[in-house]
């Protein structure tokens, strides 16, 4: 049930947000407001601001940001609910209560807590019995010595049928609490038997530590190997992560979390000293459990077994989370080597060949591509097109427009590169795939595609006029140069163009003029389009760009030069151009955040930094591949 509005803001009125936020973060006075280093990504220099006035907190470095709720929950991993009663009792205010029905429930519930908790101890128990000898030594052969067992709780259920309904029921606990709690089944004919027999028991707890199920492994060679808790109203499967009470934290300070295929991988992990490491419960991540995955870090890093069936999960978690992508938010990918799982690559090699397994996760996107050229032959432009179709309705999936269109773009260049590579125009790029372009030499030698040179001169300098001497202007000028050497870029790229943003006048004319006569007569050569423009009084301008010392400045856009370099290359400089005008102007909704700290500004502030920050993530596969230095 819903909280009242009302009371929400009652709340939020009477907490003092530095109170809250200084629990966990150091804060120093400024003025009206509080700074302190960011407790969700980490930094030397403060860029963490807590306003009580205002009621939010922002970090200029990260972007995170929200009041005292969003705080606690992102911190103490608890849901809303949770957050919102903790808060209350610090301040003296009562949460307002449920209908009956859903308070019956509640207590319901609670009860339930008690009677698994009274589960888990005498599981617990039991492994020390004679008959737990199994049990015991598949323990230890796993690498779980006696002193782990009481740190992960490891139990053992006796292979008999009702041992645990006959304790239980002697204890005064009733058959109908047993079979609610999934500790019992019924038969059709009433009779009753325990749920877990003959099984080594690991507790599942929830966010709050509290145990809520358990995972039972058979010790010997029946089936299922594993077997979970039925869901009931303390579990549902695809809403619990094993191992998260301690990976929540745990994640927060190595700034990332692991997800593993089973209990005993978490726990290995967790006994080498890698607590930031949880698990699903035997199925394929569900959208609910990714979320809470990115309530911990905003890339996890998925470590699946290197066999076909951990290939299969990652391609499944893949596909899960595309239409839930946002930004700064995906999954990444490590497939263990020699067919090992995290558990096993331990016992072989040590922690350390673990950490170096996963030392460089792979992108998601790259995941996909590598899943489609699997799925696809590519010899001939049908194949070639089946590839694209197949990707393409991939990116359609992602709700987020900015991520969809980053996605659909990256895919048509790697089909673009493998295009290129199947009609000898040379190999695909190598390094990371996406984002890249045919490859120059690096710097020292001649340029790559799509990189100026470094002589400072602007292009056409003594036409622009005091005041563009700089990297901008230089990059307008190659821009608006390379369409004049090469008008097939207007018939690919009009719109862009068109909505070229130029900042020095003389060559804002001039786009704005070649455009229109574009307009007016597609398919011009350079000669035919530079007559037209002379003709229009660009004859200075238009010698000027295209004189053989300015051209020569832009390498990629030679006269001679091949046109898919010549493309590669323009597109470059126009992100790179674009780029630095997005960093002006948050640069100056910075200040204006800072100044004014009002609700507007912030919003504005945040969506111009997720702009950048994207554009960001692009540009350093330009640089990888390009070596842009504009």
């Amino acid at each position: 049930m819903a909280l009242p509005p009302g009371f929400i803001e009652e709340l939020r009125a009477r907490i003092r947000l530095s109170d809250v936020v200084g629990r966990r973060v150091k804060l120093i006075r400024r003025g009206r407001e509080h700074t302190g280093l960011c407790p969700f990504h980490n930094e030397k220099t403060p860029s963490f601001t807590v306003s009580d006035d205002k009621g939010f907190y922002y970090c200029f470095g990260c972007g995170a940001k929200g009041d005292a709720i969003d705080f606690e929950m992102k911190l103490g991993g608890f849901d809303f609910r949770e957050t919102v009663e903790r808060l209350a009792g610090e301040v003296g205010l009562t949460v307002p209560a449920e209908d009956p029905d859903a308070k019956r429930k509640a207590e319901r519930r609670e009860g339930l807590v008690d009677v698994v908790e009274e589960a888990c101890r005498w599981f617990e128990s039991r492994l020390g019995t004679d008959e737990a000898a199994p049990a015991r030594d598949y323990l230890v052969r796993r690498g779980f010595g006696p002193e782990s067992w009481g740190r992960f709780r490891f139990g053992y259920a006796p292979d008999r049928r009702d041992v645990l309904i006959r304790t239980f029921e002697q204890r005064g606990i009733a058959l109908d609490r047993l079979v609610e709690s999934g500790l019992a089944r019924r038969r059709e004919d009433r009779s009753a038997f325990d749920y877990f027999r003959g099984r080594l028991i690991i507790p599942i707890a929830d966010r709050r530590g509290r145990i809520i199920a358990f995972g039972g492994r058979v010790l010997g060679d029946g089936e299922p190997k594993y077997l979970n808790s039925p869901d009931t109203p303390l579990f549902e499967k695809g809403r619990v992560l094993y191992g998260w009470p301690v990976a929540r934290e745990a994640a927060r300070k190595a700034g990332t979390v692991l997800v593993v295929e089973g209990y005993l991988d978490v726990a290995a992990l967790v006994q080498a000293g890698r607590p930031h490491a949880v698990a699903p419960l035997g199925t394929a991540l569900t959208e609910h459990q990714i979320e809470e995955l990115w309530r911990m870090a905003p890339e996890p890093v998925l470590c699946l077994d290197g066999d076909a069936a951990g290939i299969r999960a990652a391609r499944r978690a893949a596909e899960r989370a595309l239409p839930l992508l946002k930004p700064g938010h995906s999954l990444r990918f490590v497939r263990l080597p020699g067919g090992h799982d995290p558990d096993s690559l331990i016992r072989a090699e040590g922690v350390g060949a673990f950490d170096r397994a996963v030392a460089a996760p792979q992108p998601m996107i790259d995941l996909l591509w590598q899943a489609a050229l699997e799925d696809h032959a590519t010899d001939t432009p049908e194949r070639l097109a089946a590839l694209e179709a197949d990707l393409m309705a991939q990116a359609d999936t992602i709700r987020d427009p900015l991520i969809r269109d980053l996605y659909r773009r990256d895919f048509r260049d790697r089909v673009w590169q493998l295009r290129r590579a199947r009609r000898g125009g040379g190999p695909a790029a190598p390094g990371r795939p996406g984002f890249q372009r045919p490859q120059g030499e690096r710097r020292g030698g001649k340029p790559r595609p799509g990189q100026l040179n470094d002589d400072p001169t602007p292009i056409a300098a003594p036409a622009l006029g005091q005041g563009n001497e700089g990297q901008s202007a230089r990059r307008e000028a190659a821009l608006l140069a390379a369409v004049l050497l090469h008008p097939q870029l207007l018939e690919v790229a009009e719109d862009e163009v068109a909505a070229l943003p130029v900042a020095t006048p003389e060559l804002d004319i001039l786009r704005a003029a070649i455009v229109d006569t574009h307009a007016s007569e597609s398919g011009l050569d350079s000669e035919t389009l530079q007559d037209h423009l002379r003709l229009r009084g660009f004859s200075d301008l238009v010698d000027r760009l295209t004189a053989a010392e300015n051209a020569g400045r832009v390498p990629f856009a030679g006269p001679g030069a091949a046109f898919d370099r010549v493309l590669a290359g323009w597109r470059n400089v126009l992100a790179v151009h674009r780029h630095a005008q997005l960093v002006d102007e948050l640069k100056a909704a910075e200040q204006e955040l800072v100044e004014s700290m009002t609700e507007e500004a912030l919003q504005r502030f945040v969506a111009l930094k997720k702009l950048v920050d994207d554009n960001e993530r692009g540009l350093a596969a330009f640089d990888q591949s390009d070596g842009f230095d504009l």
